[in-house]
């Protein structure tokens, strides 16, 4: 499959871009997307606890979801989001957001987020996402 609209709509996420976000990789085989996306964690990340803000692990959750659940190729947007948060990743910590469409049925599908820290492995956080396509927008 064509995937030129996922890396046009990453091209402009300007959000995912100030936080120095990277895509390595997205995908679609057999009906479902899958998208792998890493972000540092910098200085301005980290909250009074001396640990990354939790929002901050959520965006790039939601960022790698947003590649996933779009590489089928219908405009797609999340409905609802969750998120656990397992264990917290500090300064300097290089986190990996790993999505995987589950399933896509109708108009709606469902993709999971696992994000880690790169240096172990450890799984910081467990994202789930509920998306639904939605009508193209005419160009401006």
């Amino acid at each position: 499959m064509d995937l030129t609209h996922v890396h046009t709509m990453w091209a402009q996420d300007r959000a995912s871009a100030a936080l120095g976000m990277d895509c390595l990789e997205v995908t679609h085989t057999q009906g479902h997307g899958a998208a792998t996306v890493t972000m540092t964690v910098t200085d301005t990340m980290v909250n009074g606890h001396d640990i990354c803000h939790g929002g901050l692990i959520f965006t790039l959750a939601d960022s790698a979801f947003a590649l996933a659940c779009n590489a089928g190729g219908s405009p797609t947007v999340a409905a609802t989001c969750d998120i656990s948060f397992i264990t917290a990743a500090r300064l300097g910590d290089t986190l990996v957001a790993t999505a995987v469409e589950r399933v896509a049925y109708g108009r709606n599908g469902i993709t999971d987020v696992t994000v880690t820290r790169a240096v172990d492995a450890a799984v910081v956080a467990e994202f789930r996402g509920r998306s639904r396509s939605i009508r193209p927008t005419a160009p401006a």
